[in-house]
């Protein structure tokens, strides 16, 4: 007997996909704000980006992760993108492959974008970098 599949139902696949990658604080708080008027949204996103997409086996998080970054940078999405730089530890890149990130979009993107993602980046790597308060 095979275990079931834990990404079957698109939304409950992508909302455990969601955590693992943004963490609990970050979706719990998501799922805090939700109204009557972005609840059609928040299960959109958690069906679709999460649970249809980030959970197809053609790539890895990483690799999701560079394109994500990617395309934040073109759109200028900043606070997604300082989102996105957390998962993206989260996923598994080092400072310096988010670095070669930001790098390769700017050729691409242009160097006004690339500065401000560095500027979205650091801020966020130093965040993550900070020793934590112990009890």
């Amino acid at each position: 007997m095979t275990d079931p599949d834990p990404y079957a139902d698109p939304y409950e696949g992508g909302m455990t996909v969601r955590r693992e990658v943004l963490g609990d604080a970050h979706v719990d708080a998501a799922v805090a704000r939700t109204t009557a008027f972005t609840e059609d949204f928040q299960e959109l996103i958690t069906r679709y980006a999460w649970g249809s997409v980030w959970t197809r086996p053609g790539l890895d998080r990483r690799s999701r992760s560079i394109g994500v970054l990617t395309a934040l940078i073109a759109l200028g999405q900043w606070d997604e993108l300082a989102m996105h730089v957390r998962a993206a530890r989260t996923n598994g890149l080092s400072v310096e492959e988010i670095g070669e990130v930001i790098l390769q979009a700017g050729v691409y993107c242009g160097v006004p974008a690339a500065n401000h993602a560095f500027a979205v980046a650091q801020r966020v790597l130093d965040s993550i970098d900070e020793p934590q308060d112990q009890p």
